[in-house]
């Protein structure tokens, strides 16, 4: 093999692994859904950029005898892009064991044809195409055999842990909130376990089970997310739990279910559990009634809600009963008022409710209130439906203060919603800062704020709040979605 030749075979390599290291970063933001990469990536055009676009670079400099000229063209242009592309990601690539598998198979792969190719003489053209196809379907093929294995082991773990209750949480917003809420609760009266941060898929769930929930664990919590029909079944047939609980019901994910009446089908298949005893539904999901279903979200009385916290009643047992909570937002009293009676229902007094919910701690990025430097921080990243961001505004609006907002506004939903978001911020706010590309043609039209700052690349936000932002102020930060949305 001559210097030309090696030149060749290690550009090759490099080039097969570059795309390959773009499509597997782009399948673990989008759930490993491959569909999901093509038809609802919110950034079609990097997939024009860093993948198509080199590809047939590639293969035209071949046909035309340029083999050379693509190697100034990898080294000097389509590798430093790549490199520039992914230092910039808020949400770069996770090495797990999944995506090290696809790895070392993409590059054994591009190795052993470009060996064969070399010892034979047999190709004019090293290949791209091939090695990326087999090591995506086969990277699919190992993952889906691995994952029937650990779904075995997730079930015959749950059957031997015979005095544990499993609560099953979904909807369209508060999902993650009304977790926390209820593992906060029921902590102070037995032995807890709740699915971490925002872990609501099938593999998720099932890597959680095996791995991290304790053999000692009487109450496992548990939250179920849907990207389309049936997910929530297939979570539903694994856990077969004890308790399911439906959540308000919403545009979230608008794009992927059509209407609200699939969201509401899909989430309502929760109810699909061989054991299940008990179901709190929101009464946005559905009005038809079930000998084990008790609805939710009308009950709450006399609520209070401002930047301290809140206070409201509930009727427990025909008895009125008073709660307050340091937590932020009055559509969180819906959600406390589940967790209180999922709490109820598994055997806590109210009296040791009262005092668990008193001490309950705001969810991490969800209107979590954080106090520096003089400025009230409300930090609502995790937030992305209208109502809960209204309610964020709302909170501002009670701050004597100057007002500002950080967001790139709704994710996954319709300019109408969007406009309506920007209708109460324009309401209460001083500063406006839209973070990302999605919605700026929108928020630029009709944001009229006495300063409006639009942020395409958000590695320069810090400079700018120390720039724009001072002591008294509130500053909200709403919906932080990641860059590549």
């Amino acid at each position: 093999m001559d210097y030309t030749q090696l030149l060749l075979f290690v550009t090759n390599v490099l080039f097969v692994v570059s795309l390959g290291w773009y499509l597997i970063t782009n399948l673990q933001w989008y759930n490993y859904s491959l569909n999901r990469v093509i038809s609802k990536h919110h950034k079609p055009w990097w997939h024009l950029f860093y993948f198509i676009f080199p590809f047939m670079v590639y293969y035209g400099m071949y046909s035309l005898g340029w083999a050379s000229f693509f190697s100034i063209y990898f080294y000097f242009a389509a590798l430093p892009a790549l490199f520039v592309w992914h230092k910039k990601l808020d949400k770069p690539l996770v090495l797990t064991w999944r995506v090290r598998r696809f790895l070392i198979l993409l590059i054994f792969l591009t190795l052993f044809q470009n060996f064969l190719c070399t010892v034979k003489g047999a190709c004019e053209v090293y290949g791209v195409f091939m090695p990326l196809l087999v090591a995506t379907l086969g990277s699919m093929l190992v993952e889906k055999f691995l994952f029937l294995s650990f779904m075995k082991e997730a079930k015959r773990k749950l059957k031997n842990m015979n005095e544990l209750k499993i609560v099953a949480i979904t909807g369209s917003y508060g999902k993650t909130s009304i977790k926390n809420f209820v593992y906060q609760i029921l902590r102070h009266h037995t032995a807890t376990y709740m699915t971490p941060r925002s872990v609501n898929t099938l593999a998720g769930i099932v890597k959680d089970i095996n791995i991290d929930l304790p053999s000692d664990t009487k109450i496992y919590i548990c939250e179920a997310g849907a990207r389309q029909k049936g997910d929530i079944y297939e979570i539903a047939q694994l856990l077969n739990h004890h308790v399911a609980v439906v959540g308000k019901i919403g545009p979230a994910h608008i794009e992927y279910f059509k209407s609200l009446e699939n969201i509401a089908r899909t989430k309502l298949e929760l109810m699909q559990s061989k054991n299940l005893e008990k179901a709190f539904i929101h009464v946005s999901a559905t009005k038809e009634t079930h000998e084990k279903v008790e609805f939710f979200g009308s009950d709450i009385k006399n609520l209070e809600a401002n930047l301290e916290g809140l206070k409201f009643t509930l009727e427990l047992n025909e008895e009125n009963v008073a709660f307050e909570t340091s937590v932020l937002g009055n559509f969180q009293a819906m959600n406390i008022e589940v967790a209180v009676k999922v709490a109820l229902y598994l055997g806590m007094k109210t009296q040791e409710i009262q005092k668990a919910v008193k001490g309950l701690e705001s969810v991490e990025h969800r209107l979590q209130r954080i106090d520096a430097g003089g400025k009230i921080i409300l930090d609502d990243g995790f937030n992305g439906n209208l109502d809960g961001m209204k309610e964020g505004i709302n909170l501002c609006s009670m701050h004597k203060g100057r007002k500002v907002i950080v967001t790139p506004g709704l994710v996954e939903s319709s300019d109408e919603l969007n406009l309506e978001l920007i209708e109460a911020i324009n309401k209460v706010f001083d500063i406006v800062i839209i973070t990302g590309s999605l919605n700026t043609q929108l928020f630029n039209q009709h944001i009229q704020v006495d300063k409006k700052i639009m942020l395409s690349d958000k590695s320069k936000l810090t400079q700018i709040l120390g720039q724009f932002t001072a002591s008294g102020d509130v500053v909200l930060f709403a919906n932080d979605a990641p860059n590549f949305i």
